[in-house]
């Protein structure tokens, strides 16, 4: 996506140097396999941890590029591809994904904080990314928002953060991970994985370490 993203800004900042048109990103998200004994047709699928990470990544990503990604919609909300809710009949049975949007909304409406970040790469077989992304934001109450990801499901990964010209003292922490990174919520079992309260950070001269947990999404508000 970040890829995508670079090459359309690079194009629009050519042919529209005031930033006057919007980028949209119509549909975005996983596609796997229907679930076994469904109709294929309708592109039911479970998700993960793992497509939390996918979620929240994205949207650090769509966050860094708020200057020309006015819109972008996941495909889809409901039973089909990466849902963030699941129905049956009157059951109703919230996603990992879900999870990772509501954790993420701290984002909106608040003003974009530029970073600067150094983070190990993780790899898998010949594919390398980086191990931790990462955003940042300014609420209209002037609270930071932090959002991480930590994308090695073996390894936590310590992030030091030097927050300029702000005195982190309050701060209230969530994380979603879970055991294996292929946990999920059914309808017999509803919260398997969900957001939980997260303290593994210390504060600094200027600023905090905070430790990511292996396979995690961790959102930090500081006052």
């Amino acid at each position: 996506m970040e890829d995508i993203l670079q090459e359309y800004v690079e194009i629009m900042d050519r042919y529209d140097p005031d930033n006057e048109v919007g980028l949209m990103v119509d549909e975005w998200g996983t596609w796997y396999d229907p679930l076994p004994g469904t109709n294929p047709a309708f592109l039911r699928q479970q998700n993960t941890l793992r497509d939390a990470l996918v979620a929240a990544a994205t949207l650090n990503i769509f966050n860094d590029y708020a200057r020309r990604v006015k819109m972008a919609n996941i495909a889809q909300t409901v039973n089909v591809l990466q849902a963030m809710i699941l129905t049956d009949g009157e059951d109703m049975v919230l996603t990992p994904t879900y999870h990772a949007f509501e954790m993420m909304k701290v984002h909106q409406d608040a003003k974009l904080l530029d970073i600067a970040l150094e983070t190990p790469e993780y790899s898998y077989e010949d594919e390398e990314i980086p191990q931790v992304s990462v955003s940042v934001s300014k609420g209209s109450n002037g609270q930071i928002n932090m959002s991480f990801c930590n994308f090695d499901p073996n390894n936590s990964v310590t992030v030091s953060c030097l927050v300029k010209n702000a005195n982190v003292r309050n701060i209230n922490g969530r994380v979603l991970t879970a055991d294996k990174i292929n946990t999920h919520n059914t309808f017999d079992s509803p919260e398997n994985i969900k957001p939980t309260s997260f303290s593994d950070y210390e504060t600094t001269n200027g600023g905090l370490d905070v430790t990511l947990p292996s396979k995690s999404v961790v959102v930090l508000t500081v006052k």
